[in-house]
């Protein structure tokens, strides 16, 4: 799970264009890489798949496989020219290995071209068996979870071990990986996975894991909206057949209880019901209001991946997710849950935040899940800034494809949710990250320590001036002002090609491990295959990450 992750007490974690710059990546791709081939000649999911699977027999040793090795598929994307790209897991013996994922390339006729591996080396251990016991891990696990939440009191810990191989930190080493999870004072979830070395007991990593008929409402933050519900007797229900059959429902002010992995019980999801298909008043006191503002977010998102990248929902199987508000009691987060396929909204202290339901918070917290269903960028180190920029860049993109006047697209994350005691006026900034006093504007070697949602600072900053260039410029009537690490004037290419080259980074050559340096040659790959080698946009790729210090 994934939060948007404000910095707040009760908040502890983890269009591309307006209309008419409506370009989507597969016409790119039909554009960019040729000779284009005929609907009927491309290559299916089918046909990759056993291409693949032929593949990594042929390849075996380049790719690191050994007997002792399975494979899992996770993705397949496969271009308008017919190149084939299928993304797998690996286990070993039977066991999950971080960092063992890998990308192979295949050629329109179906020949191995290239792999990305989150790891080079070959994977072998002299024992599976543990010198630490999965009860000690389990204890470590909660020390670190309260380590993170010091002065908080936190009930209900639960902590669920699984053994796995850790080749994403170093030499592959055997390791429990476990996700400890508990709620704090007022019921709200905590959780943090901590990666343990399971002979020598030392922890080797550890992250947030709280990753988030027509009609038309009122909604709090984006005006009168359209809306596509279900008439249902003599009433509508806030269901959407037309996107998979998303929904939004209420979650009663209560919480989820998950042991060891397990939830025994989950706050409710019942599904808003409305007499007359004109839903909310606009104002927080409406429950419905809320929920209006929750189903017009997953339907643009929708909207977004679908008609800009092809992408037919979250996991891109046309299937819904949905959507819980009211979560919690004054609960200052929104998070994407993976276990449930549903994004869950808070309603906020209403002192530093105000219900947390704006159309940039899900758009971010709904890219954490295209992100788990493709790259899997891991959420610690330079991998997780990059998870959580991702989800900033893919969320604003969001945002201005909307075209919404009452929520016009900016460059400011979370700009609608923010009240007076927060103390600014945006969650983060993409021109200059460190104007919210911790972010990174540029690479440093120590960028990897920082929390993921300042870490990630570096590719916002790229991604603003990949898209509007550096210096002075107004856009929507918000002033910005982007600086350069090299002193450079970086001309931006348009929010429509950042959104293809970052999606097809993130789908077809980025991996769990990738760091900003591999970010940089997966954009630098993607520019290639969309626009050429040595094109404006390629260079202005490569101009963009010098600009931040990613050379």
């Amino acid at each position: 799970m994934s939060r948007i992750r404000p910095y707040v007490r009760g908040a502890r974690s983890r269009h591309l264009a307006t209309a008419g710059v409506a370009a989507t990546t597969a016409a790119l791709l039909a554009a960019a890489l040729s000779p284009a081939a005929d609907a009927a000649d491309r290559p299916t999911r089918a046909t990759a798949l056993e291409n693949a699977a032929s593949v990594l027999v042929d390849q075996a040793a380049a790719l690191g496989l050994t007997s002792a090795e399975g494979t899992k598929v996770r993705d397949v994307v496969v271009d308008a020219n017919g190149t084939q790209h299928v993304r797998y897991d690996r286990t070993y013996q039977q066991l999950p290995v971080l960092g063992g994922d890998f990308v192979v390339h295949l050629a329109s006729d179906g020949t191995y071209k290239s792999a990305d591996r989150a790891t080079k080396g070959t994977i072998s251990l002299s024992s599976i068996t543990p010198a630490l016991s999965a009860p000690k891990a389990a204890d470590l696990a909660v020390n670190a979870l309260r380590a993170a939440n010091l002065g908080e009191t936190l009930k209900k810990i639960t902590a669920k071990p699984q053994l796995v191989v850790d080749a994403l930190h170093g030499a592959p080493k055997l390791a429990w990986q476990t996700n400890a999870v508990a709620q704090d004072s007022l019921g709200n979830p905590v959780a943090r996975t901590v990666l343990t070395d399971a002979g020598t007991g030392t922890q080797i990593d550890a992250w947030d894991s709280i990753e988030t008929a027509t009609g038309d409402g009122k909604s709090l933050y984006s005006g009168t909206v359209p809306l596509e519900t279900t008439p249902s007797g003599s009433t509508y229900n806030l269901t959407d057949a037309t996107r998979g059959g998303t929904y939004t429902g209420d979650a009663a002010n209560k919480t989820d209880l998950c042991i060891l992995g397990i939830c025994l019980s989950r706050a409710p999801s019942t599904v808003f019901t409305d007499a007359d298909n004109h839903w909310g008043t606009g104002a927080a006191s409406d429950r419905s209001t809320a929920a209006v503002d929750a189903q017009y977010g997953t339907d643009v998102t929708w909207d977004y991946y679908k008609n800009v990248h092809g992408r037919s929902g979250i996991a891109g199987d046309g299937k819904g997710s949905f959507n819980r508000v009211h979560y919690g009691s004054s609960y200052n987060n929104a998070f994407w849950d993976d276990s449930c396929f549903c994004m869950t909204y808070g309603d906020g202290d209403g002192t530093q935040l105000g219900p947390l339901v704006s159309l940039d918070v899900a758009g971010h917290e709904m890219s954490h899940g295209v992100t788990s269903k493709t790259a899997a960028l891991t959420y610690s180190g330079e991998s997780g800034g990059l998870n959580e920029a991702t989800s900033d860049i893919f969320g604003t993109l969001v945002e201005f494809y909307a075209g919404n006047s009452s929520d016009a697209g900016d460059y400011l994350i979370g700009e609608k949710i923010v009240r007076s005691g927060f103390g600014r006026d945006a969650l983060r900034y993409m021109d200059q990250p460190s104007k919210d006093g911790n972010s990174a504007d540029y690479w440093s070697s120590s960028l990897g320590d920082l929390d993921v949602h300042y870490s990630s600072g570096v590719a916002n900053h790229f991604a603003y001036l990949l898209a509007e260039g550096s210096g002075a410029k107004t856009i929507n009537g918000v002033s910005y002002d982007s600086p350069t690490y090299n002193g450079s004037t970086v001309t931006g290419i348009g929010r429509d090609k950042l959104g293809a080259i970052w999606y097809r980074a993130l789908t077809v050559y980025m991996t769990s491990s990738t760091n900003y340096a591999g970010a940089r040659t997966a954009t630098l790959n993607a520019a290639k295959d969309l626009y050429g080698a040595g094109s404006t946009e390629y260079n202005a790729v490569g101009a963009a990450w010098s600009a931040v210090n990613v050379n």
